[in-house]
Order: C-alpha cells, then structure tokens, then sequence
C-alpha cells in the first residue's frame, strides 16, 4: 500500500485525537475540523486547488446530509413559537395541570408531559410550551423551582434528545456516521434509553426528597429572579383567538401528531420519511393556526414564524457542519470529494481503520461500551450534544469491525452518553433554557444533575455490555 494512503489514515485518525482533545478543553473546533479536511484532501490527492474545493464540497455535503434535521427543527419551532403566542399551549397542557397536587406528582408529570412534548417539538420548544404554565403549578404543590428544571431537563433534553424517536435527528446523525440504517440505532437505543431514564430520574428524585426532608433544597435554592416572573406567559397574540377556537387547536395538534405516529408504524415510516410525514404535519399547522390567529396579517406571520424557525435552526445547526464535515470523510464522502484514491477494495477510512485494529488489539464488549461512553461525554463537553455524535458513530464503527458484531447498540450508547452529558443535563451552557425560565442558577442546575446523570451512565453502560 502507497505510504502517502497509509499516512491518510493516520492523518483522519491524528485530527479525532486533537478533536477530542480541543472537545475536552472546550475549545471550539471548527477551525481545527476545517484543517483536517483541506490536509487530508491534500495528502491524499496533492492538488491544492483540489483539496481548497474539497473544504467547501465537504460542507456541502454535510449540509445535504442534514438538511432534512435542520428543516423539521426549523418547522416545528416556528409552530412552537405561534403556539405559544396564541396561547394554545396553554389550553394543551391545562389538563395536567389538576393532576400536580403534591411534589412529588409535579416532578413526574413535568417530567413525563416533558419528555412526550420534546419528543415532538425537541426540548427547547418544548421548555417555552409547558414552562410558563406547569412552573407556577408545581411551584405552588411545593415543589422547588430547581426541581422543576431537573425534571425538565431529565426527562427532556435527556430521555427525549437522546432518543429521538420522533423526528430521528440524533439517530440519523450517528446512524450516518456508523454506516448503518437509523432505524438499526432506534432499535438499539430503546432498552438502553429505558434503563439510563429510570436509574437517572429514579435517583435524582430520591435525592431531591432527601434533600428536601433536610433543608438542603428549599424553595429558594438556586433561584436568580422570582418564580413567578419567570414562569408567567411571554408572548400574546395580536389577535387572540376565542376558548372554543383555541380548544379547538389544543385537540387538533397532538391529533394529528398521533395519527402521524400511527402512520409511521402502520406504514414502516423511518428515517426521511418518518421526518417528511412530521415536518409536513408540523408546516401545515403552523400555516394554518398563523392565518387563524392573525387573520389579515396572517401571510406576513406566517413567514415570520417560518423566518424565525430557519434561524433557530442554522444557529443550533452552525457548528455541527464543519465537524459532521469532517467525520463524513470517514466513509464515503471521500470518494465523492476526492476520487478513488484510497487503496484498492478500501470502504472507507474508518473502515480501514476498523480492519487494522480488528487485526492488531483483541478488543472486547466490555472495552467497547466504556470506550463508547467515554468518547461521548468527552464530546459533549462542548455543550451540543450533536456536535460530537457523529465522531461516536464513527468510533463505534471502528470498535464494531474489530469485535465483530454490536455496532448498533455501540452507536446508541455513544449518541446516549454524548446528548446527556451536552444536550442539556450537565454544561451549565447547554442549561439556559430551562434555567431561564424557571429562574434558576444554571451551575446550581448542572451541579443538581451530575450525580444522577453519572450515576446512569455507569448503569447503562455496564447493561450496554450484556447486549453486545
């Protein structure tokens, strides 16, 4: 084999260390990704104009790879935005409301009501729509604005972003970077998601009991502005609709999303297909609720909800390019950036990769799985959680040919451990939103979930090894 191929290889293999690394000093690592692209292209190709167009190609690929996640993320917060400015879900979660009579039923029901929200409309969403209505509700049955927070983080930027089972973005991105199908990685994450879900809630409940019953958490602990405030509604419509029209909607909504789910289990609706039947759903209704609630300004709404909804999406969206760029040119975006330069009967870098390590480390599912857990909370320690996903999958790959079977379940444990430790439950920055809107300290937060979260992943990963 050419020396100049091998050194590709070894190359891709430097810049997944030095990403990690910059990952773990929290340091951003766009530019570090855009490096090894223009250096691999011209390592392995010697053509400089060649490997300057492969920057830009590489991002372009990214961009068509994920272009389905960014616009049903884009399409279902702009519905979120117009439901909570027309006060529909309000209406929509008012029910639950009569169920929180004691602290313990406000974190659960939060919680659950939480995780069912996120899973349609994901977790930041989701925060604004049961926050300004739940949190005064849970707040007067005693439970603490912090433990308001823990469950919707819990249960939401948790259980429900870790999955995924809805809208399928996680599960795409690793399943991409894994070169297996998505629905392979759903399967695999549901006995894993069900038993990280149960031990971290489980436990971070027992331990806000505990620490209730003894003064450690108060009403008061944590808090940076007043309960009240913070939850109280932020938005009106200009033209606000009627109890019976907004009911109307309250029903409506999650109607039509529950036949969508009824929908993709009859019908076999993965991946894509899944996310266009969703991402319709969720643009019908907001055109539709926009032209009710606004009436003649209903058109000008209508783009701005859309407008509002593409921004938050290539936001979130922005630094993940370069790196799932980067990770794409493990598999077959090299051959379509940069020719078949790679050895003959090659599948890829990291799957050469995996080939060589099968041959000289006897690996084991027990490595396997602490090693997938490891990598993805190092890289969610830039406060993603999707940033780093696909480097899990494409590490699970690595570790699966090696092994020789688990790739599935090694790439459900990398997406699980990187979006809990980054997508919410543990990096003070990823905590805002939940923090904003409760008024709570988001270091308190992240400091209330650590125990728990650990606690999970040592759970699930030592379950993750029985399955492999």
């Amino acid at each position: 084999m050419d020396i100049t191929l091998v050194s590709v290889h070894w190359l891709y293999l430097l810049f997944i260390v030095l990403i990690i690394g910059f990952m773990i000093r929290r340091l951003d690592t766009t530019v570090l990704c855009i490096s090894g692209i223009f250096l691999l292209g011209l390592l392995a190709t010697g053509d400089l104009p060649r490997s300057v167009s492969g920057v830009f190609g590489s991002f372009i690929y990214a961009i068509k790879e994920l272009l389905g996640t960014i616009l049903i993320i884009s399409i279902i917060v702009g519905l979120s935005r117009v439901l909570t400015r027309s006060g529909i879900n309000e209406t929509m979660i008012s029910p639950f409301a009569r169920l929180i009579r004691s602290p313990g039923l406000a974190y659960w029901v939060t919680g659950i009501l939480m995780m069912v929200i996120s899973w349609f409309f994901w977790p930041s969403p989701a925060v604004a729509l049961i926050g300004a209505v739940l949190l005064p509700v849970a707040v007067r049955a005693g439970l603490p604005a912090l433990g308001v927070a823990m469950a919707m983080n819990l249960f939401g930027h948790g259980i429900a972003l870790s999955s995924d089972y809805i809208i399928q973005g996680a599960p795409k991105l690793t399943a991409d970077a894994a070169g297996i199908p998505v629905g392979d990685v759903v399967a695999a994450s549901v006995p894993l998601v069900l038993v990280m879900g149960a031990v971290t809630t489980a436990v971070s409940f027992w331990y806000m009991r505990r620490d209730m019953k003894s003064g450690a958490l108060t009403m008061s602990t944590g808090l940076k502005a007043d309960v009240a405030a913070a939850g109280s509604p932020s938005g009106s419509a200009s033209a606000p609709l009627s109890p019976r029209m907004r009911l109307f909607f309250a029903i409506l909504v999650p109607v039509l999303f529950a036949l969508d789910v009824v929908l993709m289990f009859t019908m076999n609706l993965q991946g894509g297909d899944a996310t266009a039947l969703i991402g319709g759903t969720a643009l019908l209704l907001m055109l539709f609720i926009s032209m009710a609630v606004h009436r003649k300004k209903g058109l000008e709404e209508a783009t701005t909800y859309m407008t509002d909804g593409f921004l938050f999406g290539f936001r979130i969206f922005g630094p993940v390019i370069p790196i799932a760029a980067f990770f794409y040119l493990g598999d077959s975006a090299f051959f379509e950036l940069f020719g078949k330069v790679l050895p003959e009967g090659s599948h890829g870098i990291v799957n050469d990769l995996g080939s060589a390590l099968a041959s000289a480390v006897p690996l084991n599912p027990a490595v396997g799985a602490v090693t997938l857990t490891a990598v993805g909370a190092i890289t969610g320690l830039d406060g993603s959680g999707f940033s780093g996903i696909s480097l899990a999958g494409s590490i699970a790959n690595l570790f699966a040919a090696s092994i020789g079977h688990g790739i599935a379940t090694l790439t459900a444990m990398g997406q699980i451990a990187a979006i809990w430790v980054g997508g919410g439950t543990l990096i003070p920055w990823a905590l805002i939103p939940a923090a904003a809107i409760c008024g709570v300290d988001p270091f308190e937060l992240a400091r209330r979930n650590v125990k728990p979260v650990v606690i999970g992943l040592a759970v699930t990963t030592v379950f993750a090894m029985f399955l492999l």
